[in-house]
């Protein structure tokens, strides 16, 4: 099979088949013709033209038979082609040796998935030569589609139609035209924002200086490639190009999306850099703020003007807060361009970016409808969005209505019961009998209010209300989803054993601990009145009051008796044997029986914990703001629980009882078993003996109200409804505080907050389950020597626990306290990550605990060091050489190995 004849069209207007030594025929001529002169954009207008044959062969572009030399070797195969310009499609058509083009790309741009088409080319080259060969088959190697011009003018034309990805121009010679200005005049339309330009210079000898770049770039180009016609060199340039800056641009294209769905957001969108510079606003921020986006982008906030309304260190709050990479939201006040102040619920995100740092800030704004100013904005604002067809709005409602399958529409149900069956026309009046229901739960009513608002709202709050409705309907409201236990086993496992009762119950494993209940006074000797105490003890008690006060010194001049001490001296401070009108002497004798009643076997839950609780629970009584919300009752009820809140625990979970088939955990069906034990034998050994009988004088109702605040308290102290204690507390004391706080603040008044929350007893409770749970859990906040002896203790004590359920055989609830693997300062960090650092930022934003706070930001730092270093002991190696050794119970440090 001989050669494709080529064209060759001669002066005289006759054309000729290269390969044919016949003219062709008329209409052949004819339409050759047409085509050349189709192509005659391509040909070159420069002075230089006088050097270019007035006649032009287009050959078949072939690669060169294997034979003409090595460098054809990793030429494609065979592959017709006319070249083209903008208008006429490169010739897809191969062999059955060609290659196919390219399939679209899958490319992730954070949670969007997008799909890239085939990469497009635009080879522009006066003249035809192994360089543009080079390149063409390059192209046809990676499946790329490729045009190629010849002249500045069609090389526009053809970019402008088909917008290539890939800019491919010739400047090794500017005798047919100049690449820097066909670069410029491509770079000058909108479409080559997302193009990748590529210079070809000529390749410069080994004696010659290299040259710079920059006049390239300044020209516009991209890429600088030096000339060289291997196929797999220029295969290698155009792969590296897409896989890079191509890619790069495409996804960049995509935030053209982003940025048009955040321009018909109907909350304002603020977005700032880490500096607090304005780089972004949208249109509902302009119209909400009054501002055009040219009069704040590039701008710091703080020169914006603020109202005066806010706290005075609100500001600073929120940035400090935001900066350890914390979302913030709340309500606070701002300034419009006239003038106008107006109140706004704001939401601050941080967006961590390169090198894990925070890069952006992102501020959701919406309006609150609460003055007058305010309720003047929303109101424009709803007339701009009521304004229109109302046929498209008709059209949307009817959208809105029949989207939501599973949310139930009483009254579009009983629209249609005629027309269903006897049987659905009673179910769905049922229904509806349901929701007109006078007695309602709180969450019904929720729900019933979310359907209601659904209706006329847009589609896309009605699609977040929908989740909102599937969230409340989850049994799991407060607790958060945890990762896998791969990820984090310390979390993992502080969690299964302090927050779940553990698996069921193992047949045959019938776990019975000894219960060590004296009901009967020790006949160790206790002082007549706290004026009694000896001296040594009476020293260490003047400094009960402070924070800082050593339980453990307490401990060892008591003989491990200091509940008794320590709970006569607070409890006198307290005032509570006036108000409970019984004896000193009998309330010395109940806490010497339920002093007792604590194991002294065990590590951590012994009386010198409750010595503990109690004294926190008392430190927090002192807090002003405490002490303002709580009555006389209160913190008689709060004192008490804490000295009985762990009465007669057996050192072991209620996870492990619940497995082991305890008496407690049948007694009590597996649920809240030690504390609800606990708060059961403290009434039993009171009300045991007429001596110890602390309540026998107070009247019936008094009791009543008092004994279900101790219940209450002690049952808090159960950790399996931790996140929603501390949640109802954020939500019900520390938000309204806040807000009431600022507004309180803007007006010029003082704060009444606090008086306010104590006429609901409901805030009251709410505020007495966090002070008992804090005080609970609190050695991480004391001194760190305090700390680290608490944290050893319980090891030890889980470390026990771990070592019976081998044993026995159970289920090992918590495997990472293996006392040969465990490391304790992992198991401390955790634990103040999951359980703490919330819970007390909470509660020091109501009691303000600075003192705390920073004990326990240098015990967290300590356990990081730890952690880092590997280190085997609960101490640094400079610690342990200088600290002070006290004799305990036990050692402080456990064996450990980490």
């Amino acid at each position: 099979m001989g050669c494709a004849p080529s064209i060759h069209v001669s002066q005289s207007g006759v054309v000729y088949c290269r390969g044919s030594d016949e003219p062709s025929s008329p209409q052949q001529s004819a339409a050759v013709s047409q085509g050349a002169a189709a192509l005659h954009g391509l040909f070159v207008k420069t002075e230089a033209a006088d050097s270019i044959p007035a006649v032009l062969a287009y050959r078949s572009r072939q690669p060169p038979p294997p034979c003409a030399g090595p460098r054809h070797k990793e030429r494609g195969p065979a592959r017709a082609r006319v070249p083209h310009c903008c208008g006429i499609e490169p010739e897809t058509q191969t062999s059955s040796a060609g290659r196919q083009q390219a399939s679209a790309t899958e490319v992730q741009i954070g949670p969007m998935r997008l799909t890239q088409d085939p990469i497009q080319v635009l080879l522009i080259f006066a003249k035809e030569d192994n360089q543009s060969d080079g390149f063409w088959w390059a192209c046809d190697r990676a499946g790329y589609k490729c045009s190629i011009a010849r002249t500045p003018k069609s090389a526009l034309e053809c970019f402008l139609d088909k917008q290539q990805e890939i800019i491919v121009i010739d400047h090794r010679n500017s005798r047919y035209f100049d690449g820097e200005d066909i670069c410029r005049s491509i770079r000058a339309t909108k479409p080559s924002e997302h193009t990748v330009i590529l210079a070809v210079v000529p390749r410069i000898s080994a004696d010659q200086e290299e040259t710079s770049v920059v006049p390239l770039l300044n020209a516009g180009f991209d890429r600088r490639f030096m000339e060289n016609s291997s196929i797999t060199a220029c295969y290698n340039e155009l792969i590296q190009i897409e896989r890079g800056e191509v890619r790069s641009q495409f996804k960049l294209r995509a935030c053209n999306a982003l940025f048009t769905a955040l321009d018909h957001c109907q909350e304002a969108i603020e977005i700032t850099s880490e500096d607090r510079v304005v780089q972004y606003v949208n249109p509902a921020f302009e119209r909400m703020m009054g501002y055009h986006k040219g009069e704040l982008i590039g701008k710091e906030l703080i020169e914006i003007p603020k109202s005066v309304k806010n706290c005075a260190d609100l500001s600073d709050s929120i940035n400090t807060f935001i900066k350890k990479g914390k979302e913030w939201q709340g309500v606070y006040y701002t300034n419009r361009k006239s003038g106008d102040s107006i109140q706004q619920h704001v939401k601050i995100t941080p967006v961590i970016g390169q090198g894990g740092k925070i890069r952006h800030f992102v501020s959701l704004k919406r309006l609150r409808c609460t003055n007058e100013n305010n309720k003047q904005l929303c109101k424009s604002h709803h007339d701009k969005k009521c304004t229109g067809d109302n046929s498209q709005s008709e059209s949307h409602s009817f959208k809105c209505k029949n989207r939501r399958k599973d949310s139930v529409d009483v009254k579009s149900i009983t629209s249609q019961s005629s027309d269903a069956p006897s049987l659905q026309t009673r179910q769905y009046s049922s229904m509806a009998r349901i929701h007109s229901m006078t007695i309602e739960a709180p969450i019904t009513k929720v729900i019933n209010i979310i359907n209601a608002a659904q209706e006329n709202s847009p589609i896309t709050v009605a699609e977040a209300l929908d989740r909102v409705l599937e969230i409340l309907r989850t049994t799991e409201l407060y607790s958060p989803q945890l990762g896998t236990k791969d990820e984090d086993p310390h979390t993992s496992d502080l969690v299964g054993g302090l927050m779940t009762d553990g698996l069921r119950r193992l047949s045959g494993n019938e776990y019975v601990f000894s219960k060590n209940m004296n009901l009967s006074h020790s006949h160790l000797s206790v002082p007549n009145t706290i004026s009694d105490v000896p001296p040594c003890i009476a020293q260490l008690l003047d400094n009960e009051e402070s924070w800082d006060f050593n339980i453990f010194e307490l401990e060892a001049v008591t003989n491990k008796r200091p509940l008794v001490y320590l709970g006569l001296k607070v409890f006198g401070r307290f005032g509570v044997s006036e108000f409970l009108n019984c004896s000193e002497a009998t309330l010395r004798a109940w806490l010497q029986v339920i002093e007792a009643n604590y194991h002294s076997s065990n590590s951590y839950h012994n009386s010198t914990h409750a010595a503990d609780v109690l004294h926190a629970t008392a430190f927090f009584l002192g807090k002003e703001r405490v002490k303002g919300s709580l009555d006389h009752l209160d913190e008689v009820a709060a004192l008490i629980a804490a000295t009985i809140h762990d009465v007669d625990h057996p050192g072991r979970t209620n996870s492990f009882l619940c497995n082991a088939g305890s008496e407690l955990a049948v007694l009590y069906n597996d649920t809240a078993v030690l504390e609800s034990h606990h708060t059961a034998l403290a009434f039993q050994l009171t009300a045991k003996d007429s001596k110890c009988n602390i309540f026998k004088n107070i009247d019936r109702n008094h009791y009543r109200t008092l004994r279900q605040a101790i219940i209450d308290m002690v049952l808090a102290t159960e950790m399996t409804k931790h996140f929603e204690h501390v949640n109802k507390f954020v939500n019900s004391i520390n938000k309204p505080m806040a807000s009431e706080e600022t507004s309180s603040h803007s007006e010029g008044s003082d704060c009444e907050c606090t008086a306010n929350r104590k006429n609901f007893p409901d805030n009251q409770t709410l505020i007495k389950r966090m002070m008992i749970k804090c005080a609970d859990v609190a050695n991480p906040c004391r001194p760190l020597e305090l700390c680290i002896e608490w944290a050893g203790r319980i090891s030890e004590e889980y470390f026990a626990q771990t070592d019976e359920e081998k044993r026995q055989g159970l289920p090992v609830v918590m495997p990472v306290f293996d006392r040969n693997t465990c490391s304790i300062p992992k198991s401390q960090i955790s634990f103040i990550d999951y359980f703490i650092t919330d819970m007390f930022d909470a509660w020091d934003a109501f009691a303000h605990l600075p003192v705390l706070m920073q004990h326990l930001a240098n015990n967290y730092k300590h356990w990081k060091t730890l952690d880092e270093l590997k280190c085997k002991s609960l101490r640094l190696p400079s610690e342990n050489n200088n600290r002070h050794k006290r004799k305990t119970n036990r050692p402080l440090d456990p064996p450990v190995s980490l």
